[in-house]
Parts: C-alpha cells; structure tokens; sequence
C-alpha cells in the first residue's frame, strides 16, 4: 500500500499551495463538483493535463458563492487564467428530476449533500470571478458549458436561451472532451499571443466584427429563433451534422450585435494522446479534506476502468456525441492493464473490477474500413437506421482486451457496467469473421462478465417511437433475449437481462406506453430501469419537444408535456402495482 501525502493531490488551499513551495499559480480551476483524483472526474483530467505541461495549478472543488466570495479570492490572481466547470453533468439534470423536483441526493458531493452547488455554476461562478478579478481571462468547458454553446432550450427556464458564453460572459468556450484544445489554450497565454485564441479548434468566442470564411455555416441568429421555433429546428439539424463530421467548418450565430463563433473540431485523439491522459499520475482517490466522507459517485466506479470515448449510436436523447463526439478513441491495451494493475494495488480491492467499458460497452477499436468514406459523411449515427456497411464492427480486440486483463494477478473477475449495443452482436455481417467475434463476444460477455445482471437500452417497443430515438426494432432485443436465456441455460447460469426503456419521449403517445406495457407483462418483466425523458441541451430530442418539429424533416411531431400527460405515460411502467 502506498502511503500518500498532501501534496500527491493538486492543491484546493493556499496551506497546499505553500506546501508544493509556490508563490503563485498559473491556473486555477473551479469545479462544481468534490475533487476525486481520478480519470473518471473531468476536473481531475484537466488538473493533470495542465500540470503535465508544467503549469502551477489549483482546483477549487464547490465553492461557496453565497457568502462573500472568500472562495474566489483565497487563491489571488492566476498568472495565466482561470478555468470554470459545472461538473461531470448538466447542473440541472444534477439538481432536478424530469418533473422539476429537487433530487434527493447529488452524486458529486460528500454525502450526497444538495446544497453545495447553485444551479447553473457556469455563470454563477463565471460572474463573481469577473467581479473580483475583471482582467483576468476566464475560460469555461465541461458538459454544462459545451451542450449550451449556441442558442438551446432550457427545461427548467422553458425558454430558448443563447449561448452560454454571452449569458456568462466568460472569455473563451472549450468544447467536448478538453485535453487538446487546452494545449493550444495554454501555448497563446503563455507566449502572450491572445490574437491566436480565436483560431484555435474546439474553442467558441465572441466577435462584434466578422469576416466570413470559406466553409463558415452562418446559423439563423438567437433573435430570429426566438420569434420561429422552425429556425431553430433548422439550425439544430446543421449544428448536429457539423458536430459529427471529421472536417467541419466554422458555426456562426448572430446574437444582439456580436456573434458567437464556433471553431470546428480537432480531429479524433490517438491511441497515444488518449493513453496520455489517462497514464497521468492520478492518486485515483478523494481528496484527503473528504475523509470518513461518502461521495457516491466515486463509489460506484473507484474500481473501474474507461477503455475508450465516443458513441457512434447518435441516440435522440443522448448528449454523448455532442460532447464526445461519435469517433470511438480507443485507449491501447498497454496503458488499459498499466491501470488495472493500479487498482489492484488499492488498499479496498477485492478483486472486481466493477466496469470495463466506456459510453458503450463494446465499440473499442471500432472505426470505418474506408476512412474518406467517414471524411464525406454527416450521419449522426453509425448504426442507425442501418448498420454502416464501412463500419469495422470487429469484437476480437476487445475480446483479446478483455481476457488480458483477466490474465492480470490479482483479478478475479472483470464485469461490464456500461450498457452493451447488442445490435452490434445479432446482426448479420457480410463478413464471416466479424459474424464470429460477434459471437464469441456474446458467449464471453454472458459466460464470464456478468455479475448476476447484464444492462441493455431497447428503451421502447412502439417502432414509431424507436424511430424517433434511433433505436432498433424491438425485434432485435428479443433476439438477442433469446441467445441470452440460451446460453444462461446451457451453462447453468442464472443471470438476468435487465432492459431499460423510457417514457414521454417525443413521438410516443400514451397508446404506445399501454402497448409497452402489455408486451413486457407478457415477457414477464417488472420494469425497474425506467426514466421519464428530460430534455437538455443540444440533443435530437430536446429540439422536437422545443419546436414540434422534426429538424431533418420539419414535420410535427407529438410529445408529451404536461405533468399529467408525463405522469400518464410514465404509470404504464408499474402495470404489477
């Protein structure tokens, strides 16, 4: 066992500060949620990524914005900036339930407390650093920042807002996952080359003069959106094809008289750049200000290992590839099993690695076999409403993944927490290897990495529905059922297949959720992964609920939006009671 010092962790006071020997720092970070030293907590990520290029920086986890702001001054002025996240989550979904309740419990926080973050912490913690510190730049990124980078809806306001970086009047936007861009970010501070900011890729600013470049998408301005939500729904079908591209061109959107800008996307990280983040020296531990303290969110994956970001599902609901983006980067099996062995190595191992997977468990290593064919594409979805015939859905390196880790002393058993895309296992390829890995995969799955429950998402039944989510007929979950209770029978198994679905999303209807309803109580399944749809920033689903239309065919499409039409829909779930 290790034993660890202060000083193993980035400092969050200015005793920590003085311990490392530091009379100032380069960058200090605010974080709406607790410090957790660990790859999972994107302040974390970005904490070390930072001090891997040499900077002096400081996290200051939930600071109190409802006193005199002690917080915000205890660390003085950074030499280079300040940089402010919301969290691992939208802090409204993070706060409220899809009925606009407060939630009982917030999983960032030490014991689960709800009082330690102010909704919307972007702005809030934006505006009193602007106030203490008006000359200090102040660059904002995470899931709240990046899903609200150009005009959105908010369900907890109900209005089409503008971006976040006019309502927080933040300097510079990062979007999607940060590591890349903050390098940029870093280089112009430091040379003193503040000209350069606008130029650099995954960045969103503001500019009053604008100059038009070729492959610029000029968007329908705020202003026009909020007169006709069509504009918005058209708007959102370009924003989300940009997003997914490989080579995409600049975002403008007029809002008041500047506009807000959005630099495309760096292309995909490397197996070398991702290993890079994640071979950092994280302690993989709470800050030790949090000891005898339970932080939940930590809790359920301190013993699990990310293998790779992205989603190419593209589902109508999911902010995944909004912020990841659908190009799966796949950690290499080197720096995977470097991390393993460092958590067998904690002092609380038994053995489990509790997940072993990512957004989705089973698109490692997964790309296109002709990448201009990827280079030319728009679809926000790989596998939707067909399978890509370019699409190298091969699981032998993930099988090979899987049982190298196993290999590791010290693993007893490695299990898969993250939901599995079995459309991926029961489709029939035209090619005869990957039909095989396809099948091997299951076997393994199901065989030796199931703790007792194997999580999958057919999310509904009505096909009307599954359409609008992007989600395969309900016939290919029954399939894969079959091969499950299959195998569970042949090897004496008793594991049980645990389905999630959700109700009230757009183009379901009551009549759906009764047909549900009837179809599950005949499979004999008792709901209890259920969700009612919330709506959030930048997804598919979000805009239908907004505008009424579907923004690829400008259609109408129903939804669910009175408390009594959600709570009627959602009662179907419980038909045993």
């Amino acid at each position: 066992m290790v034993e660890r010092k202060w000083t193993d962790w980035l400092p969050t006071t200015r005793k920590e500060v003085e311990l490392r020997g530091w009379e100032c720092l380069d960058v200090i970070l605010f974080s709406g949620d607790a410090y957790v030293d660990h790859p999972s907590f994107g302040a974390a990520v970005i904490g070390r990524t930072l001090e891997a290029m040499g900077l002096k920086v400081a996290i200051v986890p939930q600071p109190n914005w409802q006193d005199d702001g002690r917080d915000f001054k205890k660390l003085g002025r950074p030499r280079l900036f300040f940089a402010v996240s919301a969290g691992a989550m939208d802090s409204m979904v993070n706060k409220y339930t899809a009925n606009k309740r407060l939630r009982s419990e917030d999983a960032y926080t030490p014991d689960g407390r709800t009082d330690r973050r102010p909704e919307y912490p972007t702005i809030v913690y934006t505006a009193l650093l602007k106030k203490f510190f008006p000359d200090v730049p102040v660059v904002i990124g995470g899931i709240e920042a990046s899903l609200r980078r150009l005009s959105h809806y908010d369900y907890w306001q109900d209005k089409l807002l503008p971006s976040i970086l006019i309502s927080s009047q933040a300097d510079l936007l990062v979007y999607g996952c940060g590591e890349k861009p903050l390098f940029a970010v870093v280089s112009a501070f430091r040379d003193g080359n503040l000209s350069d900011i606008s130029s650099i890729p995954q960045t969103v600013f503001i500019q009053k003069e604008y100059r038009e470049m070729p492959n610029d998408m000029v968007l329908h301005s705020y202003e026009s959106c909020l007169k006709n939500k069509r504009l918005q729904a058209e708007n959102f079908k370009h924003i989300e094809e940009e997003s997914n591209r490989m080579t995409a061109g600049r975002l403008i959107q007029k809002t008041g008289d500047c506009r807000v800008i959005v630099n495309p996307p760096y292309p995909p990280m490397t197996t070398e750049e991702i290993d890079a983040c994640y071979d950092l020296p994280y302690t993989r531990l709470p800050h030790p200000k949090y000891e005898n303290k339970r932080i939940p969110a930590y809790e359920m994956i301190r013993h699990s290992i990310t293998i790779h970001r992205g989603c190419f599902g593209g589902c109508a609901f999911c902010t995944i590839s909004a912020h990841q983006g659908k190009f799966i980067v796949s950690r290499s099996k080197e720096s995977v099993l470097k991390e393993v062995k460092a958590v067998t190595e904690m002092p609380d191992f038994k053995g489990y690695i509790t997940d072993l997977g990512g957004p989705s468990a089973n698109m490692y290593r997964m790309s296109g076999t002709d990448r201009k064919i990827c280079e030319a594409c728009r679809k926000p979805s790989c596998i939707f409403p067909n399978i890509c015939r370019n699409l190298q859905a091969d699981h032998r390196p993930l099988l090979e993944l899987y049982r190298a880790v196993d290999a590791v002393p010290g693993i007893k058993k490695s299990f898969i927490g993250s939901g599995v895309r079995y459309d991926l296992l029961v489709h029939p390829y035209e090619n005869a290897d990957r039909n095989q890995s396809a099948r091997d995969y299951t076997q393994e799955l199901i065989r030796n990495h199931v703790s007792g429950r194997l999580k999958v998402a057919p999310e509904h039944t009505s096909k009307t529905t599954l359409n609008c989510i992007r989600k395969p007929d309900f016939s290919v979950f029954l399939q894969f059922k079959k091969i499950f209770d299959k195998l569970n029978r042949e090897e004496n198994l008793n594991q049980q297949l645990i389905p999630y679905f959700i109700s009230s999303h757009p183009a379901c209807t009551e009549k759906d959720m009764a047909e549900l309803a009837a179809i599950v109580k005949k499979l004999n399944y008792y709901p209890e992964q259920v969700q009612d749809f919330t709506p959030t920033p930048m997804t598919l689903a979000t805009e239908i609920y907004y505008t009424g239309l579907h923004p690829y065919t400008l259609q109408p499409v129903y939804t669910a939006k009175t408390r009594e039409e959600k709570q009627n829909q959602h009662k179907y779930f419980f038909w045993y009671k």
